[in-house]
């Protein structure tokens, strides 16, 4: 499994200019690990024993119904509602704290948030190193709003020295010009329902509420 994400070449991500990479990235990684999981390794005895415990978050298991039905994946939720059962009333759950534990907890999300921390890691080690992965950060037209949070704070603890000013300068410019560029499409769209502006131009402001939710929210939008 840690070798499915690690193979994801950070700029493969990057080499697209549509819409915010992290969530592209957190896209790729979500995809390889509900494969994953929804593949061979349903039947394997010690992923079993680790999804027993662990289980899955609503947004993972309604994918992986997507994604897979039958024998393997009924077979997998039989021996992990077994095994919640277990817990919640062999062991007695009286205030409710082993629900909410087991209620929080996700496989998938685990081994996607490792793959996030790493690759993250891997922008920052190839923005200060390869001046061609620069040009493709520098050129990418948004980073949603959780994404850009999650790369400004994380610059101090980086590896990055020589281009640390450089890639903060770099992402501010991008979400500013975004943030404006919206503000400006949600304006132009509200102007659309005056009367005035009956059959008028609506420009890019018809998607705009869409890219708004998207730079607004990033992935979480989905869950």
């Amino acid at each position: 499994m840690r070798e499915d994400i690690c193979t994801i070449p950070v700029s493969d991500v990057f080499e697209v200019n549509d819409g915010c990479p992290i969530c592209r990235m957190y896209d790729m990684l979500q995809t390889r690990a509900v494969d994953y999981i929804t593949g061979a390794a349903m039947m394997e005895p010690d992923v079993r024993v680790v999804t027993n415990k662990k289980g899955f978050c609503g947004t993972h298991l309604y994918k992986m119904v997507k994604e897979k039905s039958g024998l393997s994946l009924a077979l997998m939720l039989q021996t992990h509602i077994e095994n919640l059962g277990e817990d919640l009333f062999g062991k007695g759950d009286k205030d409710g704290k082993i629900a909410a534990d087991r209620l929080s907890s996700c496989f998938l999300c685990e081994k996607i948030n490792w793959g996030m921390e790493r690759m993250i890691e891997t922008i920052y080690i190839t923005y200060e190193n390869d001046k061609d992965f620069r040009g493709m950060f520098d050129g990418q037209p948004t980073f949603c709003l959780p994404h850009y949070s999650l790369l400004l704070s994380g610059i101090k603890k980086s590896r990055l020295k020589k281009y640390s000013s450089e890639f903060r300068s770099s992402l501010k410019k991008i979400t500013q010009n975004q943030l404006s560029e919206l503000n400006s499409d949600l304006l132009h769209f509200c102007s659309m329902f005056d009367y005035r502006n009956r059959g008028g131009d609506w420009g890019n402001s018809k998607t705009a509420i869409e890219r708004t939710l998207s730079f607004r929210n990033g992935y979480e939008q989905e869950k």
